[in-house]
């Protein structure tokens, strides 16, 4: 009888819902949700697929994937028109970037700034406020390191800019470098017209005529004191001829800690201009619009016989965070304390 019961195994009907079936397609979905959920939203998998830098999306990114974003997925990300806003600058200045930031708001050019990191507590700060825009280039500094003018470690922030900029130059981009303790009064754009490889600003206090040259400036000992501070670079041949240049002259002058002759990137930019002066088509911006803090800090009275000319105005001239912080504060130029809903990055706590 018990024989007569059984059904031979080959004639059961095979189904999928049985328990085991079960756990296993419950563990097969788990693995698809845990591998391919997170790869489809972090910036490497979103930019094997972009094409175009133009009006990109606002992605949900994850922090902990800046880590391995390159600076060609950085700068591709918020190119338009082919240009890149540029600044580099460490966390313990992240105020300072935060109201540069507002002032460019301003003038509607912030979505192409990217903001080169040069620790990972700015890079994942920026990028949890503003996803896409703040990337690292190894190796990340010490941000407890003294960054003051003269400093070592203002020496190892600055030596590496100019190949930051020309690295964004060989990707294909025009690039507009500024310092952090500047900010924007006018959109500067309007005064980069022309075939120009190079634009900047004199670091000069001497006042210049308002219909001064566009040359490259020198002093009565033939010294040239071109700031570093604010540049503008064509993608041209001459432009990177230039960087190469101060890469190298920079390499030529290692850091030294001797009171007199403490270096930074400034000097070695102005001695790669006065070696490639017939090869590299040059531009000095107006210095009614693009003056020196020397000059805008310390003459009332040209600042207001010029009053509606500034363009972008540079807090150079003075040493020391707070400092610095007071003067913008006493000028009027501190934005952050009323005016942090206009940042990208908003309200820093």
């Amino acid at each position: 009888m018990a024989q007569q019961q059984q059904r031979p195994i080959s004639n059961r009907p095979i189904s999928f819902l049985n328990r085991n079936g079960l756990f296993l397609l419950l563990l097969a979905l788990l693995v698809f949700l845990g591998v391919y959920l997170p790869l489809s939203e972090s910036p490497l998998f979103m930019f094997q697929n972009r094409t175009s830098s133009s009006s990109p999306p606002s992605p949900s990114f994850v922090v902990s994937d800046w880590r391995y974003y390159s600076l060609a997925q950085a700068a591709k990300f918020v190119a338009k028109n082919g240009t890149v806003i540029v600044c580099a600058v460490s966390y313990p200045f992240l105020p300072f970037l935060n109201n540069w930031l507002i002032s460019i708001s301003r003038q509607k050019h912030h979505e192409k700034v990217l903001v080169i990191a040069e620790d990972y507590a700015l890079l994942y700060k920026v990028n949890e406020k503003w996803p896409g825009h703040a990337v690292l280039i190894p190796p990340a500094l010490d941000p407890k390191a003294a960054h003051h003018f003269g400093s070592q470690g203002f020496y190892n922030l600055t030596s590496r800019r100019p190949q930051h900029l020309l690295d964004i130059l060989e990707l294909g981009y025009n690039v507009m470098y500024n310092d952090v303790d500047m900010v924007w009064l006018q959109d500067p754009f309007k005064y980069l017209q022309g075939g120009h490889d190079v634009y900047f600003m004199d670091d000069m206090t001497a006042i210049k005529p308002l219909n001064h040259s566009h040359g490259l400036p020198t002093s009565r000992n033939g010294v040239t004191y071109v700031c570093s501070c604010m540049i503008f670079l064509r993608c041209t041949s001459g432009a990177k001829l230039l960087l190469k240049k101060w890469v190298e002259e920079i390499r030529t002058q290692p850091w030294s800690n001797t009171e007199a002759k403490k270096p930074h990137d400034q000097p070695a930019f102005n001695r790669a201009l006065h070696k490639t002066t017939h090869q590299v088509d040059v531009y000095l911006l107006p210095q009614s619009a693009f003056p020196s803090g020397g000059l805008y800090f310390k003459n009332k009275k040209w600042v207001n016989e010029t009053n509606g000319k500034h363009v972008i105005v540079h807090n150079n001239y003075i040493v020391g965070y707070n400092q610095k912080l007071k003067r913008f504060q006493d000028f009027g130029l501190w934005l952050v304390d009323d005016f942090s809903h206009e940042s990208p990055l908003g309200k820093l706590e």
